[in-house]
């Protein structure tokens, strides 16, 4: 397949160097000074990943677009709107487009898939890569699991058949709202494992996986998304590598929120705990979890106090 990946940051640079490997023609495209893409320019390499002779680099966005099939998005989440206004000024007919990212728009909830479908591209030449692995992992050769989903089947068997290997078993996802939505609010969870981490309170991450989850489910099935979704690869699926690892960036954030010190990477779930608020506003749905860390964060409430008290509720049935 004729592939541009579009970003070159942490999982950007991965993709590229992942899907060149598997024989696919590759152009990893970054903007010229920007941090991730001169270090990949002079150097070829980053602390994650050695670029192979097979793939082009170029900061020519038209360049990249007029010569792929697939165009993987792999940039911040909140950069996506006005991504996409960038890309519409060249011809994106029957362009295939794969949205490596996890995330919401914070001002409003929408699901990264419906602004791409909001920018004028069909609904059917979209698709979402989603699921656990760290890069840290992978190029060390530890195998993992992940998802492809889009309203369009066809397109979910063709890009999972050819994406798959032994170091990524793809599995065909058939619920694109679930698969979203637990995606990236798995990164809100992660920062609630960290801020327990932080606060000496690890203990409680497991009542916080099994809440999370049911949280997370409640709302997508709001939404009209199956509810199951979120014990699937995209959210539960995802809580080893968001909850625990020493990789997460969203872990390590709310671990070093609670001890007062400076995080100086991308994490997804502080704006994706703003739109998920928004979101249980808007389907009525009772989000305790994603509520308790947008408090702390947003509104300075203790981190600790917050949590004992969410853990201590009154008696009721586990999973309602």
């Amino acid at each position: 397949m004729n592939i541009s990946v579009l970003g070159c940051g942490r999982w950007g640079s991965f993709i590229g160097w992942y899907l060149s490997k598997l024989d696919n023609k590759v152009i990893q495209w970054g903007r010229e000074g920007h941090h991730s893409f001169d270090v990949l320019k002079n150097t070829g390499k980053n602390e994650y990943v050695e670029l192979s002779d097979k793939i082009e680099l170029s900061s020519d966005l038209g360049y990249a677009v007029q010569n792929s099939d697939v165009l993987i998005i792999s940039i911040s989440a909140q950069q996506l709107r006005s991504f996409m206004g960038e890309l519409k000024r060249f011809d994106l007919a029957d362009k295939k487009f794969v949205l490596c990212m996890k995330g919401l728009e914070s001002e409003t909830g929408k699901r990264l898939s419906e602004i791409v479908y909001e920018e004028g591209i069909d609904k059917n030449n979209i698709a979402v890569w989603v699921g656990p692995g760290h890069i840290q992992d992978f190029v060390k050769g530890y195998p993992n699991c992940m998802l492809i989903d889009s309203e369009n089947k066809d397109l979910v068997k063709t890009l999972a058949d050819n994406f798959r290997s032994k170091l990524i078993r793809f599995y065909y996802g058939d619920d694109i709202i679930g698969s979203e939505i637990g995606a990236a609010a798995k990164n809100v969870m992660g920062i609630a494992a960290g801020m327990l981490d932080g606060g000496g309170y690890t203990t409680l991450k497991g009542p916080l996986m099994a809440r999370g989850a049911r949280e997370v489910a409640r709302l997508i099935k709001a939404m009209g998304g199956n509810e199951l979704s979120a014990y699937g690869l995209c959210h539960l699926g995802d809580y080893e590598t968001t909850l625990f690892s020493e990789y997460s960036n969203n872990r390590n954030f709310g671990e070093k929120f609670v001890k007062g010190e400076h995080f100086d990477k991308l994490a997804e779930g502080v704006m994706t705990a703003k739109a998920m608020k928004l979101l249980g506003e808007k389907y009525n749905v009772d989000l305790p979890i994603t509520n308790a860390v947008y408090s702390i964060i947003n509104n300075g409430k203790e981190p600790m106090s917050v949590f004992l008290n969410l853990f201590s509720r009154s008696t009721r049935k586990e999973f309602i």
